[in-house]
């Protein structure tokens, strides 16, 4: 995972986290993120800070969530129940996730996403086509997983962070709607840092540097302060492609192999585009 650096602009939200969310109007072009959860107050979470937390406060992008537990079963509001066929764990029931989901205002036109380690791997071409949409909403699992029952009826296209497995959908629905929302105009405040980073041209980034010039004996490449754009540039693009070689082979034989004109990244948009098409 890449972290970035974007100046100094000042990115303190002016509310607290949780107040960038509630009790405020529905923002009607606003990019949306709607969390389906049994923990709503994990959220903003880490996206109620910084450059996100800015953007959110400023209402260049909104979050709803909702509780997965208002729509359980009985006086306990039970919303598992045991593995048809045996085995360990528990299931959140197909009739309480519909009823989550049928709760939630109509919007044919944004996917549905439940984060799944057996889902299609996320990545920077799929955060793109989502931030090119009108938003997403995600399912956050817990326990053993969801009836597929649910999944199969409401067309809910499943999305992996990775081949791990973690407590509950609510980290990882963090980190897809940060990788997403970053992308939207005017979130970060400079495009080019999101042009220039890994991933974003198929290659990982390369190194990067600042004062000292010389520190601890270690000093910064000649090249970086020479001035010549042109030789930084290919100076630049020469430690992607040796980094993206030795690190990620798999990112380095897609890259050298590639069509320039058909990528993964307008694969990912036909696939999510598709799936927002499907629904009434």
């Amino acid at each position: 995972m890449a972290i970035k650096s974007h100046g100094r602009l000042s990115i303190s939200a002016s509310v607290r986290p949780r107040e960038l969310m509630e009790d405020r109007p529905t923002l009607a072009h606003a990019w949306t993120a709607r969390v389906l959860t049994l923990y709503p107050e994990m959220f903003p979470g880490t996206l109620g800070q910084s450059l996100l937390g800015k953007a959110l406060n400023d209402g260049l992008w909104q979050l709803r969530t909702h509780d997965i537990r208002d729509h359980g079963r009985g006086k306990h509001r039970q919303v598992d129940d045991t593995p048809s066929g045996g085995g360990a764990g528990m299931v959140l029931r197909a009739d309480v996730l519909h009823d989550a989901l049928s709760a939630l205002p109509s919007r044919p036109d944004m996917p549905t996403i439940y984060l799944s380690p057996r889902g299609r791997r996320f990545d920077h071409g799929m955060a793109k086509a989502l931030a090119a949409g009108p938003g997403v909403t995600v399912l956050c699992g817990r326990f053993e997983g969801v009836d597929q029952r649910v999944l199969d009826a409401h067309d809910i296209f499943e999305v992996s962070l990775g081949d791990f497995v973690l407590t509950g959908g609510e980290i990882a629905a963090q980190a897809l709607i940060d990788a997403t929302v970053r992308l939207i105009p005017r979130v970060l405040g400079n495009a080019e840092s999101t042009e220039e980073e890994s991933f974003s041209n198929g290659l990982l980034e390369h190194p990067q540097y600042t004062r000292p010039t010389d520190w601890a004996g270690h000093k910064i490449p000649e090249i970086l302060l020479s001035g010549h754009h042109g030789a930084i540039a290919a100076w630049r693009r020469e430690q992607s492609e040796a980094l993206t070689k030795e690190r990620r082979p798999d990112l380095w034989r897609a890259y050298a192999s590639r069509d320039p004109k058909e990528g993964q990244e307008q694969s990912d948009a036909h696939t999510i585009a598709a799936k927002g098409e499907k629904k009434d």
